[in-house]
């Protein structure tokens, strides 16, 4: 500080300032790929087949109306009827015809073949390590 007796004084003073900056850096990568596997696996399985047979029974008699469609057990029964000229007309069953569902089933083996993926993740190295070269290491 300078002064004079009666004169204005003058202080000086001191700043001090800080700047931030920000840099991007690579501290490292990774690569990651996929490794598939197959294998043989088998397989069971429960297979059902369903076949129909059908049996035509002759019947041979009159009946006073059509008779409808009908249900025993597994079997469907389709009455098939015709007119016969009569002095009068009647209805005459001339067969049935039986469709009967049967149901069979059976063991089924395979072999499949089924896939699965597996990921493998490797880190590089870092651009400011050290290459290790066998060349560069003391003897």
């Amino acid at each position: 500080m300078t002064s004079s007796e009666n004169g204005p004084q003058t202080l000086l003073a001191v700043e001090e300032q800080v700047t931030v900056h920000k840099r991007g850096q690579v501290t490292g990568t990774v690569r990651a790929r996929t490794v598939n596997h197959e294998h043989i696996q088998p397989v069971e399985a429960e297979l059902t087949v369903e076949t129909l047979e059908v049996e035509r029974v002759p019947v041979g008699r009159f009946v006073d109306h059509p008779i409808p469609d009908r249900q025993d057990g597994d079997t469907t029964i389709i009455s098939v009827i015709e007119e016969v000229a009569t002095i009068e007309v009647r209805l005459k069953l001339v067969e049935e015809v039986r469709i009967t569902r049967r149901t069979t089933s059976r063991k089924m083996t395979d072999r499949i073949t089924v896939r699965r993926q597996e990921v493998i993740v490797e880190q590089d190295p870092t651009p400011d390590d050290p290459v290790d070269d066998p060349a560069e290491r003391p003897a």
